[in-house]
């Protein structure tokens, strides 16, 4: 069966559940966009990556390709192959220098490891046809939009940004600093104030 390739667009704060972060996967090939719903664990994993920044220690997403890097596994490619009731669900494939094996996965989780394996996203035509969303040139969803769907049924509680009078040298200086710290909540309240400041120039 065909297969769409997606790449991951960034993570925002869900419009449609408070407390809750949207990952936004877009077509290769294509203007839709699918918007999933994810926990704040995953999204931070995820936003840390995309953002180049190195924890002290490593993740649970770093410690699990150290693993498999170790044994000679490799992640080959993630398939979000299901859609049901709002919910992804996702597989990996992967080679262990003999034969292929497929492994269950959140999908927020499947993401978190594609992008530290550096390998290909796909999902399949009915799925974008059912979640994906075009968005117009002005940024708001055009009138084939679907509502976002949900990876999972967890929510944090995040409260509004602290730190809008702050400098963005003073911005970067404090997410190394969160970093440093393992604070991996604060930093993801200081990347997306960094991030809203950029989207605003």
């Amino acid at each position: 069966m065909q297969k769409v390739k997606l790449n991951v667009l960034g993570i925002s704060y869900s419009q449609t559940q408070s407390g809750a972060y949207a990952l936004v996967l877009s077509e290769e090939e294509g203007l839709r966009r699918i918007p999933i719903i994810i926990g704040g664990f995953e999204a931070q994993s995820i936003a840390i990556h995309l953002e180049g920044l190195t924890p002290p220690r490593p993740l649970t997403h770093d410690l699990f390709l150290s693993f498999a890097s170790s044994f000679n596994i490799e992640l080959l490619e993630v398939n979000i192959y299901r859609l049901e009731d709002g919910v992804f669900y996702s597989q990996l494939v992967c080679f262990n220098g003999e034969k292929e094996i497929v492994i269950d996965s959140r999908t927020s989780d499947a993401i978190a490891l594609a992008l530290r394996f550096k390998c290909p996203i796909f999902t399949f035509p009915e799925i974008v046809d059912r979640a994906g969303v075009y968005i117009d040139e002005d940024g708001s969803e055009g009138e084939e939009a679907a509502s976002i769907t949900s990876d999972t049924s967890e929510t944090v509680d995040y409260h509004d940004s602290e730190y809008e009078t702050m400098s963005i040298e003073s911005l970067n200086s404090l997410l190394q600093e969160a970093v440093d710290m393992e604070d991996y909540e604060k930093a993801s309240y200081i990347r997306d104030e960094i991030q809203k400041r950029s989207r605003m120039e």
